[in-house]
């Protein structure tokens, strides 16, 4: 019996013994489930990413969800449209005929030479202005292949269908003013003359000397140095960047005040806070407007504007470039070497003057006045 029994004993620890073991041994996966688990991790990671960097559908005008058409619109060669508004003569008696182009986070209201150009010279000049929305903003359809060249042959189009004749003037302020170098390269036999308004410079413009441009790009802001450098070598990642809240993004989309000079926060102080248009702005969404020019604007160009010819070689019209000393988002080191390089400019730098001088009582006066009849007005 005491040999029974120590069997059932030695038996019954075998078998605590067995279960302790068992308890004690790490989970063991199925062959192959591990690398199964990563690929799943990996593809969930990158489905996160690709929505984060992919921008919300424009909400077009005039479509389901969209904002309505309140403006006269041209349907263009390839089916958008693009709204415009016209201001002072009526074409059809007006001796000169504008077509004035809007700036960043700007629309067809934003018009300043319409709005600050004094009664008495549209009067007595005889003078025609249409502003218009640039792709993606106000109640222009966004056009995703947006380029220099398409924005120009836009302004083109535009012109054809509402009459302005086999010539015509183009002014453009800031970001608009950056276009009109489109304007001189690709519709040069459109123009009867040009303005450029503190436009906006490329950094990357291949005219430019590396050291000039380098010490002009580092003048920036750090935030506006990283989002300029996202728009040129990785434009697929702009409208995360912008959109982002780890780092800080373009100080100029958000409106910070240090952006402005003494000269161009006296200028403001004496304007409305906010406009009265302000939200049909961007209502189709920031990515076809502000990141869309970002692209664009610091994008690889399809020429050098340094590499242009005069397209008045006769006298018959003039290219104008003006441009304040103290602009703090247009660096002036810039202009002045452009205006060296294509002397047929006619350059005029405004000394303690920052980037919005053509808001400043009387500036459009001068600006309009040099254009069309040569003469240089001073203004208060």
């Amino acid at each position: 019996m005491a040999g029974g029994v120590n069997r059932k004993i030695s038996a019954a620890s075998a078998r605590s013994h067995t279960r302790r073991a068992k308890q004690g041994s790490p989970l063991v996966l199925p062959s192959g489930s591990f690398t199964k688990l990563l690929a799943v991790l990996f593809v969930g990671i990158l489905a996160l990413a690709y929505q984060a960097i992919q921008p919300a559908a424009p909400r077009i005008p005039g479509t389901p969800g969209g904002p309505p058409v309140t403006a006269p619109r041209i349907k263009l060669r390839d089916g958008r449209h693009l709204a415009y508004q016209e201001h002072g003569k009526a074409k059809d008696v007006a001796k000169y005929k504008i077509v004035f182009v809007h700036g960043f986070d700007s629309c067809r209201h934003d018009a300043v030479v319409a709005d600050t150009l004094s009664q008495e010279i549209i009067d007595d000049l005889g003078i025609y202005i249409v502003s218009f929305d640039r792709p993606g903003y106000g109640e222009s359809d966004p056009d995703p292949k947006r380029t220099p060249k398409s924005i120009s042959l836009d302004i083109e189009e535009l012109a054809d269908k509402l009459g302005l004749g086999s010539r015509f003037y183009v002014i453009g302020f800031s970001m608009g003013g950056q276009v009109v170098w489109g304007c001189l390269k690709y519709i040069p036999h459109r123009l009867a003359g040009a303005v450029l308004l503190a436009p906006v410079v490329n950094y990357w413009w291949p005219g430019f000397p590396a050291n000039l441009s380098n010490e002009a790009y580092y003048q920036q802001f750090r935030q506006d140095q990283w989002t300029l450098r996202v728009a040129h070598y990785t434009s697929w990642l702009t409208y995360w960047w912008n959109t982002q809240k780890w780092f800080p993004a373009s100080s100029v989309a958000a409106h910070h005040p240090d952006i402005l000079s003494p000269p161009d926060k006296a200028i403001l102080s004496k304007l409305p806070l906010r406009r009265p248009h302000e939200a049909q702005v961007r209502q189709q969404g920031d990515y076809e407007t502000l990141h869309r020019d970002m692209m664009i604007g610091f994008g690889t160009w399809e020429f050098d504007p340094m590499d242009l010819e005069n397209p008045f070689p006769n006298g018959e019209g003039s290219v104008h470039l003006w441009q304040g000393d103290d602009d703090l988002l247009v660096p002036v080191m810039l202009q002045r070497f452009i205006a060296h390089r294509l002397p047929w400019i006619k350059y005029h730098e405004l000394p303690q003057t920052g980037h919005v001088f053509p808001l400043a009582e009387g500036m459009c006066n001068a600006i309009v006045k040099t254009l069309l009849v040569g003469e240089a007005t001073t203004f208060a």
